[in-house]
């Protein structure tokens, strides 16, 4: 099939809508699923007990609700950039700046972080081979499956994503039948939830669940941005915001019920090991451990190869506003791959980092990002707001896709983003990673302050 070229204001060749509805199914449950389920679940479970099941359904409910504003949005008036655009469209240029570079740092800090994580994972089988060696390979190989076509990130991410799809699947089916005891030597554990009471960490552990895991959801609204390059974006976003969302969050609230059925809360690992191997284990398959190593390594490459892809695409729907250099733009086989190796430069100067400086620089831009997720959130909310009422007096054939319950619904889910970052205060693990993101939130904006007061000089 020929491949659509899409243009830039300016005329030069631009993206190529080359992703089909498949790519975009898996990149909308591949943008969630990764390492923070298979191994960071387990850490989860050990902080909350039981109720670990509730504070991923809050966390899932409030992402699903987020999700359905987007794609509102989006289905009104798909664009590059999403939420980048709805933002400066309804609050302002500050809005729409600030979140768009706040994303792409994110992303780029994430590159750096997974490749770490990636270079752990491959150490453990070629013990003799440094890690940062490890990294730099997983940066080229992913940055090479960019460069050469938006199809071969939509097939390189739509297999990874697979294989992570399908581990979960397994686990589901296999992990239900053991707790109903119809598994070969299993007699049934569904009061595992219960044995030392749901709530056997009291209330407030739940709402700590709640700001761990919020984070853990992040990566769906990638899909919004990815459908930009589909032959029919309001159709393909329409499909994955109304039910991809709602199959990750079965797998996540499933899986961990499961794990909290299979083995007794205290038991579940949290040191870094994955709570699936050990129930893998539990289930008699063999090389559970083995498996499971395989299926994070995965995950981590799929991260690697969407962050690559969303960091540049986000710096060309940047660039249109004269808001990032006008070579980030430039592209080849449709694809813009200055920004890509913008992006991949800035990862390689990460990873170093984490060797270099771990506790002081790799630990800054790690944790100034923590808490992007719910900015991002919040702008989302006030953007549907600002979006909705202006699509419903001027163009209302356009929403064919509703917010439920609006506008109280989107109000709710506003103040529980305030809620969750007033939260990240209180709970020690997290208070650094909100002062460090509100640090980066605040240098981003006085950067939009000083472009404002040059190109006001200029006119």
């Amino acid at each position: 099939m020929e491949e659509v070229h899409t243009t830039t204001g300016d005329g030069e060749a631009g993206l190529r809508r080359a992703l089909r509805p498949r790519h975009l199914r898996m990149i909308a449950l591949g943008g969630i699923i990764g390492a923070s389920l298979f191994v960071g679940s387990g850490a989860v479970v050990h902080t909350v007990g039981p109720a670990a099941v509730l504070s991923y359904v809050i966390g899932g409910l409030l992402v699903v609700f987020v999700m359905r504003m987007l794609g509102e949005m989006a289905a009104a008036q798909p664009a590059l950039g999403s939420f980048m655009e709805y933002a400066r469209e309804s609050l302002g240029g500050w809005a729409g700046f600030t979140v768009g570079w706040l994303y792409w740092y994110y992303w780029v800090g994430i590159v750096a972080f997974e490749a770490v994580v990636g270079a752990q994972i491959l150490q453990k089988w070629v013990p003799g081979v440094p890690q940062w060696a490890f990294s730099l390979v997983l940066m080229l190989a992913l940055t090479a499956t960019n460069l050469v076509s938006v199809r071969s990130f939509g097939e390189a991410e739509y297999w990874l994503a697979s294989v992570k799809v399908a581990c979960i699947t397994v686990f589901l089916v296999v992990g239900t039948l053991y707790v109903v005891g119809l598994w070969p030597d299993s007699t049934g554990s569904v009061t595992h939830i219960a044995d030392d009471g749901f709530l056997a960490k009291g209330g407030f552990a739940v709402v700590h669940g709640v700001v761990i895991v919020v984070f853990s959801y992040f990566g769906a609204e990638i899909v919004t941005i990815a459908a930009a390059e589909s032959r029919e974006p309001a159709k393909a976003i329409a499909t994955a915001t109304v039910t991809v969302v709602w199959r990750v969050l079965l797998f996540f609230v499933g899986s961990v019920t499961l794990l909290v059925m299979i083995t007794p809360w205290e038991r579940v690992p949290h040191d870094g090991t994955s709570p699936f191997a050990a129930a893998f284990d539990r289930f008699g398959i063999p090389g559970a451990e083995t498996i499971m190593n395989v299926v994070v390594l995965t995950a981590v490459v799929s991260v690697l190869n969407s962050g690559l892809y969303i960091a540049s695409r986000m710096l060309f729907a940047l660039r249109e506003h004269g808001w990032a250099p006008r070579w980030t733009g430039d592209t080849r086989r449709g694809v813009p791959w200055k920004g890509i190796l913008l992006s991949t430069v800035l990862g390689y100067v990460t990873v170093v980092m984490s060797f270099v400086s771990p506790d002081r620089v790799f630990y800054f831009i790690i944790n100034s990002a923590g808490a992007v997720a719910l900015f991002l959130y919040g702008i989302i909310a006030l953007s549907q707001l600002r979006m909705r009422t202006r699509l419903e007096r001027e163009a209302p054939e356009k929403l064919k896709l509703r917010m439920w319950l609006h506008p109280w619904l989107s109000w709710a889910t506003f103040v529980c983003v305030l809620a969750v970052l007033v939260s990240m205060a209180v709970v020690d693990d997290t208070r650094s990673q909100l002062w460090l993101s509100l640090i980066s939130l605040a240098g981003f904006l006085a950067a939009y302050a000083v472009i404002v007061r040059r190109r006001a000089g200029r006119a």
